[in-house]
């Protein structure tokens, strides 16, 4: 029934794709997704899915158009494979989200007086409906689960319980504080909540969207018992509640988000990619056999990392790829030996990590320079991630400046790079010892070019069988106490590493080949060659997903074998 089915939605798209282009878009583009949905065999298709297994796309917030673009693709590929999809959308019913932050709003009254629904609301409901409404699709909206005097007893809980007992609050199960001081920290770009009334107000906001959402969430499941609940991230308020909530729930869930290699993305199932990508076992890339071919195509990608000529998402318009240039601009001297501390945006992925031998970032920094400070044998070199001054949410924590007040004046073989800096982090590491992560991807390069690293936070290079890992803050400076390190990795590690580097970035980054990069935002558009091909055999990567969201099929992309 099902092959008889694919096959009459091929012969009707292969059919009716022209005429859709020309009568539905101006100048040959595509109109997504009208592409699709005018046609008679969209109409046809929704008939005869109406017994498949439901999807809940639970896309909240539709005016994030990175992701809702994403997920109207999602829909029309899944239920051309007989699925029942619906989307949940939140109808302005949370009074903040992930939608905002302080640097993109012009004042943060909007969130702490209630005033999303007239300033942000309406233009984020209008996105969502310009590409989801066309589908026909069921739409869950979040006003048909929550009645005005449940959403008045959330508020009322929200600002009565202590704000100090907000990042550890679970309610009905699901640590909804937590989610909400990831928010707040989102919000503000920082590291830390700030100490200010407009911290505990904007916590407080979060707090109820968080509680808000879980009531939503379960009471859609009740209803609509899906088999998968997908959706962007898994963290932060929405979309960290409905994680937690449909697991739960016994429901499965399906997380995805952008890769930085252009046409690509990660999905992961059961949690967010922060957590899946440590907790992956090896067994599912140690044993790739590298030949000259794919050993090139690592080669070659990994070289453009150096200048972001095969990415979409990179940090640095005019890298120095000069030692010398470093040395000149911070006064470090490479003829003795260096060690590398590479940083993360401090306010990013706020989780909770079981593994990390620190409470945060600025403590690890904090004990790493301490510790440097008694080594006048070796010297430390702090690059700064470029991302806080170049990235789509620019710190409001800067480093720098936290570093200053713990270390008023840094020890003399200290030195810090800045993030507007354009030394190249890979010059520096490939002139260094060792390299220290806490939980930046770089590992990932750093090992498949045999250079030492230690791990001391959450980077997805942890439990890999690659790198020096630190569990506890004592454990870490023992690891300290062996640099300097009397030489590279092995070939045998290499080898290993560089196993690991090509299911990285090439299969756990999923492409598909008619997203297409877009200098606009998001970085990317739509533009499928034939309708046929969404559907199945029409794109193998898109196959990989639709095939790990129905089937729980992992999401790995078979390119060594393409």
């Amino acid at each position: 029934m099902i092959k008889g089915f694919i096959s009459r939605c091929r012969r009707y798209l292969s059919r009716l794709y022209h005429t859709a282009r020309s009568d539905s878009a101006p100048d040959g583009e595509l109109g997504w997704p009208h592409v699709v949905v005018t046609t008679k065999l969209w109409k046809r298709t929704l008939t005869e899915t109406k017994k498949g297994d439901v999807v809940l796309i639970a896309t909240t917030v539709s005016g994030f158009h990175a992701g809702v673009l994403v997920e109207s693709l999602l829909g029309i590929a899944l239920t051309l494979r007989g699925a029942r999809v619906h989307y949940l959308i939140c109808d302005a019913q949370m009074p903040t989200c992930l939608q905002v932050h302080q640097g993109k709003i012009e004042s943060v009254d909007i969130v702490t007086d209630y005033r999303m629904k007239d300033k942000v609301c309406p233009g984020c409901i209008k996105r969502g409906a310009k590409l989801l409404e066309p589908l026909g699709l069921p739409i869950i909206r979040y006003s048909d689960h929550l009645s005005s005097s449940r959403a008045r007893e959330l508020r009322d809980l929200a600002h009565q319980i202590d704000v100090n007992e907000i990042p550890d609050y679970v309610h009905h199960g699901v640590n909804v504080g937590q989610h909400a001081l990831s928010g707040t920290l989102r919000f503000f770009s920082r590291g830390h909540l700030p100490p200010t009334p407009e911290g505990e107000a904007v916590l407080r906001r979060y707090f109820e969207a968080a509680l808000i959402t879980q009531e939503v969430t379960q009471s859609v499941i009740n209803v609509l018992q899906p088999k998968v609940a997908v959706y962007n991230h898994g963290i932060y308020v929405p979309h960290g509640v409905i994680s937690d909530v449909a697991r739960s729930n016994a429901i499965r869930v399906v997380t995805w988000n952008v890769a930085y290699k252009s046409k690509c993305f990660i999905f992961s199932h059961d949690d967010t990619y922060h957590h899946t990508l440590i907790e992956e076992p090896t067994s599912v890339w140690e044993n790739i056999s590298l030949d000259g071919k794919l050993d090139k195509e690592l080669d070659a990608y990994l070289k453009s990392r150096w200048y972001g000529t095969s990415d979409w998402i990179w940090f640095h318009d005019q890298p120095q790829h000069s030692l010398k240039a470093i040395e000149d601009e911070i006064g470090i001297d490479f003829t003795k030996p260096v060690v590398a501390a590479l940083t993360n945006v401090f306010w990013d992925a706020q989780l909770h990590y079981k593994a990390n031998a620190f409470r945060d970032m600025l403590e690890w920094l904090q004990a790493t320079i301490a510790y440097f400070s008694t080594r006048t044998d070796l010297q430390l070199a702090i690059r700064i991630h470029p991302a806080e001054v170049r990235g789509a949410i620019p710190s409001k924590q800067p480093l720098v400046e936290e570093i200053r007040k713990l270390f008023p004046e840094l020890p003399a073989n200290v030195f810090i790079i800045p993030p507007e800096s354009q030394a190249s982090t890979y010059s520096l590491c490939e002139g260094s010892n060792a390299v220290i992560i806490y939980g930046t991807k770089t590992g990932v390069e750093m090992t498949a070019k045999g250079i030492p690293v230690i791990v001391a936070g959450e980077a997805w290079i942890r439990n890999k069988g690659l790198t020096l890992d630190a569990d506890t803050p004592e454990n870490y400076l023992r690891l300290l106490e062996k640099l300097p390190l009397d030489s590279r990795m092995n070939e045998a590690q290499v080898s290993r590493a560089r196993k690991y580097a090509y299911h990285f970035f090439f299969r756990r980054f999923i492409p598909m080949d008619f997203v297409n990069e877009d200098k606009a935002s998001p970085p990317y558009k739509i533009e499928p060659p034939t309708a046929e091909t969404l559907l199945p055999g029409g794109d193998l990567g898109l196959d990989v997903i639709c095939d790990g969201i129905l089937r729980r099929t992992p999401f790995i992309y078979p390119a060594e074998v393409q």
